[in-house]
């Protein structure tokens, strides 16, 4: 992340991939996203009293992501976001740019909004298509875990990057993610950055963490935020967005990333 938010977590122990894993995998779990601005975020870590580690690999801490979106041309997908459907999904292909892995994604929310992620390990070199074998393990995985299957064919939507802080809170078996420089890319487009912001990600239970309570206690309260789904709607105005229309216009200023 930026020096200022990664120069204050550099004091926290540190927890490894697999010991995180087995304490809080949280394939399925309820998120809750927050957009905040980058100063606001470094100030509320820096108060929060909870124990916290944070995901060390090879001696790094921050990590690059790179996920890139698929839809059919009916845009099913996101048409399903954006009316609010309870039984939808999210098809996306996710690179760890650091150790240059891929999967193939599918992530689905059901009842009470609990989201689950499946997904198998996908070459690299396809990371921007859908293959044959990867069309077969999409459709068996919506149709077991939703009913559905797609009704056209995948191309890719959107591409997302950013640079991810992983944190990990012992004391309710949590997590949290800080994304920054989140930018957003539509195939053959400019991209376009979140500019000032981070997106913060708690991941638990049913029950809201200890660092949600933080945010709450500091007026920062849940957005309304996907990077599919609020992208697409901030890259294409054409398309139907009242979902998120309040994060659209007061939380994301978005500016070209080139100029950024």
């Amino acid at each position: 992340m930026s020096a200022g938010i990664a120069g204050n977590l550099r004091h926290l122990p540190a927890i490894g991939l697999e010991e995180l894993n087995a304490a809080a995998a949280l394939q399925t779990r309820v998120d809750r996203k927050y957009v905040v601005p980058a100063l606001r975020a470094k100030q509320l870590l820096a108060m929060f009293e909870a124990d916290l580690r944070i995901l060390e690999m090879d001696g790094n801490r921050t990590f690059d992501y790179d996920s890139v979106y698929f839809d059919t041309p009916q845009l099913d997908s996101y048409m399903l976001a954006a009316r609010g459907r309870r039984r939808r999904f999210k098809i996306r292909t996710r690179t760890y740019v650091d150790s240059a892995v891929s999967f193939l994604e599918v992530k689905t929310e059901g009842s009470r909004e609990a989201t689950v992620k499946d997904r198998i390990p996908y070459n690299l070199t396809d990371r921007s298509r859908i293959t044959a074998e990867g069309l077969a393990y999409v459709s068996d995985t919506l149709a077991a875990t939703i009913g559905e299957v797609p009704s056209g064919p995948l191309e890719p939507v959107l591409e997302t990057r950013y640079r991810r802080t992983t944190l990990f809170l012992p004391g309710s078996d949590s997590r949290a993610t800080l994304d920054e420089a989140v930018t957003w890319q539509r195939p053959g487009r400019s991209s376009w950055l979140l500019d000032g912001a981070v997106v913060l990600e708690t991941k638990s239970g049913s029950t809201a963490g200890p660092l949600d309570r933080h945010l709450w206690a500091g007026g920062i309260r849940p957005s309304r935020i996907s990077k599919f789904a609020t992208g697409m709607a901030a890259l294409r105005p054409e398309l139907p967005a009242n979902r998120w229309h309040s994060t659209l216009r007061r939380s994301m200023r978005l500016t070209p990333a080139a100029a950024a």
